[in-house]
């Protein structure tokens, strides 16, 4: 029984800005909630083959997630677990008009069977998180404007 979880959100930002620290795992820790910390292999944007090493919070625990990028096209990546939580997911950025964006985080979680009694919880509690990391990466985009160069600090 996999818990499929897909949140998006329209932001005031061109798509360019949205992608340059979606895309960029190592910016994770700054909006994604309970990311202590993930380190991509190489570092930079994403590519296919791009590693991950994430350590976590969730639900009082910590987790250690390896993983790695499965597809990337315009836009989308794609990503699957290699190493912890049994989890595969995507992040898609899509301009609507040149200044705004609509952002979709897809996250698919098969429980182990210690955790299926309680796989309707962890998917309320992950659906909450992913609204909270939209809302985080709007609040940091909306700090990043305020302070010039720092969009373009990402993409190098």
């Amino acid at each position: 029984m996999d818990i499929r979880l897909v949140e998006h959100t329209e932001i005031d930002r061109p798509a360019a800005e949205i992608w340059a620290v979606v895309a960029d795992y190592s910016r994770d820790p700054h909006w994604r909630h309970g990311v202590v910390s993930m380190v991509p292999t190489p570092p930079g944007l994403v590519g296919v083959g791009t590693t991950t090493d994430e350590e976590m919070r969730f639900a009082g625990r910590t987790l250690r997630n390896l993983g790695v990028v499965t597809h990337v096209e315009p836009g989308r990546f794609a990503w699957r677990t290699t190493d912890g939580a049994a989890a595969h997911g995507s992040r898609t950025v899509e301009s609507l008009t040149p200044t705004r964006s609509r952002v979709e985080l897809e996250l698919v979680v098969t429980p182990k069977p210690s955790e299926r009694a309680t796989a309707p919880l962890m998917g309320r509690l992950l659906r909450r998180n992913l609204r909270g990391d939209l809302r985080r990466l709007n609040v940091l985009l909306d700090a990043e404007v305020a302070r010039p160069g720092r969009a373009a600090d990402a993409v190098t």
